[in-house]
């Protein structure tokens, strides 16, 4: 197939940039590096069956990308809590705007299959774990919110103009490559680059809170069990199928612990209920989160140029989280 990967710079994209490349399919990456990075396809440089543009989707033309697609699979976005909170207007228009975009640019080049990274943060703080598909969606900040939208307007164009295009909802995702930036975010990303520096762990509250961590490579096994499917105008969970709590796995990673505030609008609990992709896509994950923080420890060089976090640093940098989210759960 002729593949097309927005978001292909970075770090679930471009896993899922090896993995469509060792399938044998070609592939054309768009990505504006705003997140993304070309550390992370370095190593496909000399191979003929890539192509790298750097491009907005949201404001660049995107014709002449798109003609002679077959597969589209659209991860480009803005990430993370506070700067969603800070700058709702840029989320809006990289998630939603961007997302706009590129489904038209799809549509119009008559692709075959389109493929939206959807977001777990949609369900906010849930009733009910395992999450279903069916719960109540509640967003609870800029980024969720975006995300949200990003998705209905992709199950709107399934229905209303008959694209072959579907969602699919990613927990807790982590691997080699995870995201790290100057901005607070993912937790492997901080305790790795903490660990670098020999320094504690930062744990939210008492580290009891469980997380449905689910590794890089079964979610670009998602994305193309899904593409390969004739599935279309709905969305799909895709979680490990376990839960861990975040002391397992600091235990895991080893090293000592400095507690810190919880954060409003976290969930205690993050967990996929994963029957209906197993049940329409025969797809579960494979790689269990012993292995998987064996893979991240192994690579864990990617994370030496890394900010180091500690409770002041962190404590600054959410600041505005608990001033907006505070107000909201109170």
């Amino acid at each position: 197939m002729k593949t097309l990967v927005t978001g292909g710079a970075g770090f679930i994209g471009s896993h899922l940039v090896d993995r469509l490349l060792a399938d044998g399919h070609q592939v054309t990456i768009l990505d504006n590096l705003s997140t993304g990075r070309l550390e992370n396809i370095d190593h496909l440089r000399s191979d003929k069956k890539v192509e790298f543009h750097r491009v907005d989707v949201a404001t660049d033309p995107l014709e002449r990308y798109f003609s002679g697609i077959d597969w589209v699979f659209h991860l480009a976005a803005l990430a993370d809590i506070v700067p969603s909170i800070q700058m709702p207007l840029l989320y809006h228009r990289a998630n939603v705007d961007g997302t706009a975009m590129v489904l038209e640019a799809a549509r119009e080049a008559c692709v075959k299959r389109l493929i939206y990274a959807a977001s777990s943060s949609c369900y906010g703080v849930p009733d009910l774990t395992p999450t279903p598909e069916s719960a109540e969606l509640r967003p609870m900040y800029p980024y969720a919110l975006t995300k949200m939208v990003g998705e209905s307007y992709v199950l709107h164009w399934a229905d209303i103009y008959g694209l072959p295009a579907m969602a699919l909802r990613l927990f807790n995702v982590y691997g080699p490559r995870c995201r790290t930036s100057g901005t607070y975010g993912a937790v492997f990303g901080v305790f790795l680059a903490q660990k670098l520096a020999n320094q504690p762990f930062t744990v939210v509250g008492d580290g009891s809170q469980t997380r449905d961590f689910t590794f890089v490579t079964d979610v670009a096994d998602a994305f193309v069990t899904a593409a390969a499917s004739t599935l279309s105008g709905i969305a799909l969970n895709v979680g490990s199928g376990a839960t861990v709590s975040v002391n397992r796995l600091v235990a895991l990673l080893g090293g000592p612990v400095v507690n810190i505030p919880k954060r409003p609008g976290e969930p205690d609990c993050t967990f996929a209920d994963t029957a209906r992709i197993q049940a329409l896509l025969d797809w579960r994950a494979k790689v269990g989160v012993t292995e998987g923080v064996a893979k991240m420890l192994a690579a864990i060089d990617y994370w030496r140029s890394a900010p180091v976090w500690n409770p002041e640093t962190i404590g600054e940098a959410t600041r505005d989280w608990f001033r907006f989210l505070g107000k909201k759960t109170a």
